[in-house]
C-alpha cells in the first residue's frame, strides 16, 4: 500500500518536472498551449471505470465469499450448539465447551493471524475434541445430526481460509502499478508550462483517484486484514451464545481452555 502512494507521487513529481524542463525540447510550441482540463480528463475516464469496475469484481468475489464463509461458519458452530442438547449431559457439557474453545481460538488467533494470509493449529485442537465427543455418541439419533453440522463448518473454515490468500496475482498489481506511473508522467508532459494551475490540479485529482482505486484493490483482495475487512463478529456471537449454554447446563463447570483458546494444563 505505502508503495503504490510513494510511486505514483514520485511519477506525479516528474511528470511536472519533465512538464517544466523537457517539453521545450520535444513540442515546439507557446508555453499557454497543451491539453486542456476536459482533454485530460477524457482520455484517462475509460481506465478509471475499469479499474474501479474490478475493484467491485473483486468485493463481490473475495471479500463477499470471505464474509459469507464466515458467517456459514458461525451458523454451523451455533447448530452444533443447538444440537448437543439432545445428546447425554456428559457429552452435550462436552460439545458446548469445545465450542467456545474453538470460537475463541478462531477469533483471537486464526482470525490476527489471516491478514497475513495465514492460519493457525489451535482451532483444530477443539475440533479433533469434537470428533472424540461425536464418536462416543455413534448409534444415536443425534450422531448423525453432529456430523453433518460439522462437516458444514469444516467447509466454510476452509473456505474462509481459501480467501484470505490473494486472489490477485502480484503480477497484475504490478502491471497496474506501472500503468498509473507511465499515464501519470505522459499526462504531465503534456501540460501547458504556464496559466497550468486548473490542469495541475486535475492531474493530481486523477493521480489520487488512480492511487487509491489501486490500494483498494490490493486492500479488498485481503479481507481479513486492512481498512475494509471481515470482523469476526458473527463467530464472537456464536462464542457468547454456547459460553451461555454451557453455564446454564452446567453451573460453576470450568471451561477446558483459557480466554485465548489455548487447552488448559491438566
Amino acid at each position: 500500500m505505502v508503495l503504490v502512494i510513494v510511486v505514483a507521487a514520485v511519477a506525479l513529481l516528474v511528470g511536472l518536472a519533465a512538464n517544466r524542463y523537457l517539453r521545450p525540447l520535444v513540442l515546439k510550441e507557446d508555453d499557454d498551449t497543451g491539453m486542456a482540463v476536459k482533454d485530460l480528463v477524457g482520455p484517462l475516464l475509460t481506465l478509471t471505470v475499469l479499474l474501479l469496475a474490478f475493484v467491485l469484481v473483486t468485493a463481490n468475489g473475495s471479500y463477499g465469499k470471505a464474509e459469507t464463509s464466515a458467517r456459514g461458519e458461525a451458523r454451523a458452530l451455533d447448530q452444533i450448539v443447538e444440537t448437543a442438547e439432545y445428546a447425554p449431559a456428559a457429552q452435550r457439557n462436552r460439545i458446548q465447551a469445545d465450542a467456545v474453545c474453538y470460537a475463541r481460538a478462531v477469533r483471537l488467533q486464526e482470525w490476527p493471524a489471516m491478514s497475513d494470509g495465514n492460519g493457525s493449529a489451535a482451532p483444530s485442537v477443539w475440533t479433533a475434541d469434537f470428533r472424540q465427543a461425536f464418536g462416543e455418541l455413534q448409534g444415536q439419533a443425534v450422531f448423525s445430526m453432529l456430523i453433518s453440522a460439522d462437516n458444514t463448518r469444516s467447509d466454510e473454515r476452509d473456505e474462509r481460509l481459501t480467501q484470505a490468500t490473494a486472489s490477485i496475482p502480484g503480477a497484475i498489481l504490478w502491471f497496474l502499478l506501472a500503468t498509473l506511473t507511465i499515464t501519470v508522467v505522459a499526462l504531465g508532459v503534456c501540460l501547458p508550462r504556464r496559466n497550468n494551475r486548473g490542469q495541475i490540479i486535475t492531474l493530481v485529482v486523477i493521480t489520487a483517484l488512480l492511487t487509491t482505486t489501486l490500494v483498494l484493490i490490493r486492500d479488498v483482495d485481503r479481507p481479513f486484514g486492512g481498512i475494509i475487512d471481515v470482523p469476526p463478529t458473527a463467530i464472537a456471537e456464536i462464542e457468547r451464545q454456547a459460553q451461555r449454554d454451557f453455564q446454564a447446563n452446567d453451573p460453576g463447570a470450568q471451561l477446558p481452555c483459557d480466554d485465548r483458546g489455548n487447552r488448559r494444563s491438566a
